[in-house]
């Protein structure tokens, strides 16, 4: 039988335990809050004037009607749509293609260097993301510093970068990829590398044993990478502000001019629900698939 000093004992440190637990939950209160004020309310508010309509002067008037909503069933809308998800996944894929060999060689061939490495790859993104889509207008403008080397290795006249859909793509590319470069390390830093040794023995061509070793087992961290390049490019409007033009407009830059240049806030509103639904049915998509791969492993 327990003594009276060990109860007294596990007593003391049951009430200890209970006070973590309920300071912890008083620390959660405040951005709890936050979250419920500033972001739950403001989608409450986004979602019930999609409903609403143009009022006397150009004020948004709440409502139930669904004209919006049947208003973006016209092939301009459409487009924009289809732009802006191929974009989205083009960025994705280059992303892929480029991060994943960053991150590889970092991880794997870093060595004492891996930290300084991945410094050097993520104090550029401190700077604002505006301030870096403006250096790349720069950059690509016609006098720009790209056009002006191509002149003077012979070109005969200066390349059209900017307004173009690779150039809002490239930015793309430039804005997100560390989202991708991330994840990627972070699953092949903790991945068994005597994996590796063990699948060179299997499967002799480094590139099967990259597929059949390497690949499978670092999939948590791509598809990590996938999500988080993805849900930012497909509602970004900076890029083709500042590299695109109207041909090259993304959802993002459609819900910008209707809150603040076509003033017809209901329909911006309409458009961001929209697109929050997209964005919604790929997070399920992402959590569905990061599920099953972890029941496989």
């Amino acid at each position: 039988m327990a003594t009276a000093e060990e109860t007294g004992t596990g007593r003391r440190g049951r009430r200890r335990g209970a006070t973590h637990t309920r300071l912890w939950g008083w620390l959660l209160v405040p951005p709890a809050l936050w979250m419920l004020v500033f972001f739950v309310s403001s989608i409450v508010i986004v979602v019930l004037l999609s409903f609403g309509h143009v009022g006397v002067g150009g004020r948004p008037v709440f409502g139930f009607s669904l004209d919006n909503y049947r208003a973006l069933w016209n092939e301009t809308y459409l487009t924009v749509f289809v732009r802006s998800l191929t974009y989205a996944l083009l960025t994705v894929v280059l992303c892929a293609l480029i991060g994943y060999p960053v991150a590889y060689t970092i991880a794997l061939h870093g060595g004492r260097y891996k930290n300084a490495l991945i410094a050097a790859l993520v104090i550029p993104f401190f700077a604002s993301y505006l301030i870096r889509m403006y250096a790349w207008s720069t950059l690509l403008s016609d006098e720009g510093l790209v056009n002006s080397l191509l002149l003077k290795i012979g070109l005969p006249h200066a390349v059209k970068f900017l307004n173009t859909p690779g150039a809002v793509i490239a930015g793309l590319v430039y804005g997100f990829v560390i989202f991708m470069i991330l994840p990627v390390y972070a699953a092949l830093e903790r991945m068994d590398l005597s994996l590796i040794e063990a699948g060179k023995d299997l499967y002799h061509s480094p590139l099967q044993t990259f597929f059949a070793v390497t690949l499978p087992a670092t999939r948590a961290g791509v598809l990590g990478g996938v999500l988080l390049v993805f849900l930012p490019a497909l509602g970004d409007f900076v890029s083709a502000q500042l590299l695109g033009g109207p041909g090259t407009f993304m959802i993002g830059n459609l819900i910008q001019q209707q809150f603040f240049e076509g003033q017809n806030q209901p329909l911006g509103s309409a458009l961001t629900v929209v697109l929050m639904a997209a964005l919604a049915l790929f997070m399920i998509f992402y959590l569905r698939t990061t599920q099953s791969t972890r029941r496989e492993t």
